[in-house]
């Protein structure tokens, strides 16, 4: 089960499974994708796939959520190689925090330099509207403050430094290229930019804890992703985050309006072509980019 396998994993177990993916498939990635709650179809665009249940993978924890398939998918998009996760692991399924941020170490050991991860949220921003994609450009981490980092431990230093920065975390121009692609596409009037606030869940927030986190400055909220990118940016990859805005957090009492995962699913499936569209686009022009820099 979940808590037996919880125990941490250190740098060899990471680099056995690296080594045992890497033994079964010829691509060798150098963008890494995390699809959130029903965008896993960005996978399905996948070319040449090699794809692996992830409970047949050595050291890899599994997934028990509705909307995340639990595949690593292997293959070229457009001509890029890439691995894509199909599911991902949250604090609510129990897992350790640890253990939530294994694949974003085996990844970098994978060879993958930038990593695109996309969420459901709820939006809190009262601009924003349900079907919006909000560009992460920054986050607050509750579980962090309450002293549930993924990097709590011992640390090593072949993975990445003890105290690394986070006022870089989202690449800049990352950020640009998708205001620019998505310019492009003509997404303009749905394509937003804000700070992602963190929970542990499975409960939805309550409108008190809604109207706190707006005033601290959070434009969206939702219980994953944070985890992934401390994890990926200690390990010296790129990152760039999307959220789709699935509903809108309650704001006040006389409201009839509540939250429940089926909205999160059909906002997901009604939105997902273009989100697919906007990150395929950007993984195309991306390498470009960094041959530049």
């Amino acid at each position: 089960g979940i808590l037996e396998s919880n125990s941490i994993s250190s740098y060899e177990d990471c680099k056995g499974t690296a080594d045992w993916l890497l033994a079964q498939t010829s691509v060798r990635p150098l963008v890494g994708i995390v699809c959130g709650s029903g965008m896993g179809g960005l996978a399905d665009m996948l070319k040449d796939q090699v794809a692996f249940n992830y409970k047949d993978i050595p050291n890899f924890p599994q997934s028990t959520v509705d909307g995340h398939a639990g595949r690593l998918v292997f293959g070229m998009l457009k001509g890029r190689p890439c691995v894509c996760m199909q599911g991902r692991f949250h604090l609510y399924e129990g897992y350790a925090i640890q253990k939530i941020t294994l694949p974003m170490r085996i990844f970098s050991l994978l060879g993958v330099e930038t990593v695109i991860l996309t969420n459901a949220a709820g939006g809190l921003n009262q601009d924003f509207k349900v079907g919006d994609i909000m560009i992460m450009k920054d986050h607050i981490n509750m579980p962090g403050f309450a002293g549930n980092n993924p990097l709590s431990g011992p640390n090593d230093g072949r993975f990445g430094v003890r105290f690394p920065c986070m006022s870089d975390a989202y690449d800049r121009e990352l950020q640009q290229l998708a205001v620019d692609v998505g310019q492009e596409l003509g997404y303009g009037d749905f394509l937003r930019e804000g700070v992602y606030c963190v929970l542990g869940g499975p409960s939805f927030e309550t409108i008190a804890e809604c109207r706190m986190l707006h005033k601290l400055g959070a434009d969206a909220v939702g219980m994953s992703t944070v985890h992934e990118v401390i994890v990926a940016r200690h390990c010296g990859m790129r990152v760039f985050a999307l959220s789709l805005i699935t509903n809108k957090a309650v704001m006040d009492y006389d409201s009839e309006e509540k939250a429940n995962h089926k909205e999160v699913l059909e906002t997901g499936q009604h939105r997902s072509i273009q989100l697919q569209k906007l990150v395929s686009t950007m993984v195309t022009r991306m390498e470009y980019n960094n041959t530049n820099a």
